[in-house]
């Protein structure tokens, strides 16, 4: 694993330290406003597959309601995020409780977004060498598109970065993640809440 590796992690997460601290009036009043709006919990916690694949529990605030229809099954995506919801999700607040994802060492500020547990039995070799480094906040992926990629070019993108992952990379997604926010472009695939479900390899 190289120098730059170890020293990215290094400084993840005295940043991410530093930032917890500073934002964490912040915080304290959006998870309020979560509370009011969508109800408890406050954050939406998933395990997910972290670097080499190894599982950790990422923390997000709450975007989405737990309504369930006649039979007791979660409705869609989209028929369970809250207008509150979708504002934290445009701008990328819901992702900020992710910094403790970061001391922890679970995951870097730059890194292809961590997926799904259940995709890791459906990745061909190719496309699992995306947790050959730590999962991020934001991504090559987020920056090219976000959830408007095809899967096929979210993989590309991920695999792009892990063969060339460098400081001026990390700094040019990091000012480029900050546009995307801006923006608000790309939040939501077609016709879904954020991207349709991975079923399959695409690369052999």
């Amino acid at each position: 694993m190289s120098y730059y590796f170890f020293i990215k992690n290094l400084f993840d997460r005295i940043i991410a330290f530093f930032l917890l601290i500073l934002l964490s009036p912040f915080l304290v009043v959006i998870a309020f406003f979560i509370f009011l709006q969508i109800g408890s919990p406050v954050f939406f916690s998933q395990q997910r597959p972290g670097f080499r694949g190894k599982p950790f529990r990422l923390i997000k605030f709450r975007t989405m309601s737990y309504e369930t229809d006649s039979s007791g099954v979660l409705l869609p995506d989209a028929m369970r995020l809250s207008p509150f919801g979708s504002w934290l999700r445009s701008t990328s607040i819901d992702e900020l409780p992710e910094l403790i994802n970061i001391i922890r060492g679970e995951m870097s500020f730059i890194g292809p977004r961590p997926l799904l547990m259940e995709y890791l039995s459906l990745y061909s070799s190719y496309q699992l060498r995306r947790h050959n480094v730590l999962p991020g906040v934001s991504g090559l992926a987020q920056v090219k598109g976000r959830n408007f990629l095809s899967w096929d070019k979210k993989f590309y993108y991920d695999i792009w970065y892990v063969d060339n992952f460098c400081l001026i990379l990390d700094l040019k997604i990091f000012f480029l993640t900050l546009l995307a926010v801006i923006s608000r472009n790309g939040i939501s695939a077609p016709g879904d809440a954020t991207m349709p479900k991975f079923d399959g390899n695409l690369h052999d």
